[in-house]
C-alpha cells in the first residue's frame, strides 16, 4: 500500500484473501478496477461476475479487461447488484468487492442509494462461502450525501457478531468526509 487510497488498501486485503480459481463478484463494476484485481487474482481457471446499471460503465469495464487480456474470466452484466443472486450460488463466492456513490467520471446524478444498497450487502453475504470477504468502499459528501454511508454503518453494525467480523476503519485525519474503508468476513 503505497498511496494509501482506499481502493489501495481494499485490494491489499483482497490480494492476500483471493486465491486461483475462486468465484468472485465485483458488485459495482465502475471503470473495471476492482473487476480487473479479481480477473487477475482468480487465474484462467476462477471467475468474477461484475455488475452495474449504467451501459458506460459496462463498456468501460470490459475495455479494461481486454486491454490486460482477462476478458473471458469475467461475466460483465448490465443489473443492479441487488439482483447478484441469479449468477451465483449461496455460499459460493469468495470476495465481493463494492464501491458505492457514483462512477468516477460520470453522471452524478446517478449513484447508489440506500435501500438497493443494503439489500445488494444482504444478498452478497448469503452469497460468501464460510471464510469469505466482503470490501466496501463508502464514499460520501458533496454530490451524494451522507443518508446512503449513515444507513450502510447503521447496518452494518447489527450484524450478527456470530456469524460476521465486520471491520471499519477511517482516514482519521484526512479532510472533506472521507471514504471510508469497511472489510466484512463470514466466520
Amino acid at each position: 500500500m503505497k498511496k494509501y487510497q482506499i481502493t489501495e488498501w481494499c485490494h491489499h486485503f483482497i490480494k492476500e484473501h483471493v486465491k486461483e480459481g475462486d468465484c468472485c463478484i465485483d458488485a459495482t463494476a465502475g471503470n473495471g478496477n476492482d473487476t480487473l484485481v479479481l480477473c487477475e487474482l482468480v487465474g484462467e481457471t476462477g471467475k468474477v461476475i461484475a455488475f452495474d446499471v449504467q451501459e458506460e460503465a459496462i463498456a468501460n469495464t470490459r475495455k479494461r479487461l481486454a486491454e490486460h487480456g482477462v476478458l473471458e474470466r469475467a461475466e460483465v452484466v448490465l443489473e443492479s447488484h441487488v439482483n447478484m443472486g441469479k449468477y451465483a450460488e449461496a455460499d459460493s463466492v469468495s470476495c465481493i468487492t463494492f464501491n458505492f456513490g457514483y462512477l468516477p467520471g460520470g453522471d452524478h446524478t446517478l449513484a447508489t442509494k440506500k435501500d438497493s444498497s443494503i439489500a445488494a450487502i444482504h444478498e452478497g453475504l448469503r452469497l460468501l462461502k464460510k471464510g469469505g470477504m466482503m470490501s466496501l468502499c463508502i464514499y460520501s459528501g458533496g454530490d451524494s450525501g451522507f443518508e446512503e454511508r449513515d444507513a450502510i454503518l447503521a447496518e452494518l453494525k447489527t450484524m450478527d457478531a456470530k456469524k460476521y467480523l465486520v471491520i471499519l476503519s477511517e482516514y482519521y485525519n484526512r479532510p472533506n468526509n472521507p471514504p471510508i474503508p469497511v472489510l466484512v468476513l463470514k466466520i
